[in-house]
């Protein structure tokens, strides 16, 4: 698997975790305290840091941190946008397309001139 799509399947199970640990808790844990929120919510943010932390290394070794900010990025709106969606009941926003498209732009930018080049 090239390693560039093995980051990248790490990085998105990464910010599946990251998105609940950050946003869950707003819709399961409303009615407890912030603290027990915020030490939940660390918990499930280990997990995060499980497969993010192994995805940035196995990619720093074709890309610069750059690419993968970038990548981490489109990548947490991919889950995001679905996730605030479907499961906290937002409801869909043009706002969500136009930011798409910044980050297209941005992918473009730092990617036009290969890997490893920001």
């Amino acid at each position: 698997m090239p390693v560039l799509v093995k980051t990248a399947l790490l990085l998105v199970v990464s910010n599946v975790f990251m998105t609940f640990a950050w946003y869950a808790h707003l819709k399961e844990l409303n009615a407890k305290p912030w603290l027990v929120a915020a030490l939940v919510s660390w918990g499930v943010a280990l997990f995060e840091y499980l497969f993010q932390v192994p995805a940035n290394r196995i990619g720093y070794s074709v890309a610069s941190v750059a690419h993968l900010k970038i990548l981490q990025e489109v990548i947490t709106l991919s889950v995001f946008v679905p996730f605030a969606v479907f499961y906290l009941r937002e409801p869909i926003k043009l706002d969500y397309l136009w930011a798409g498209l910044c980050l297209c732009g941005a992918v473009w930018f730092m990617f036009r001139g290969g890997l490893g080049t920001a």
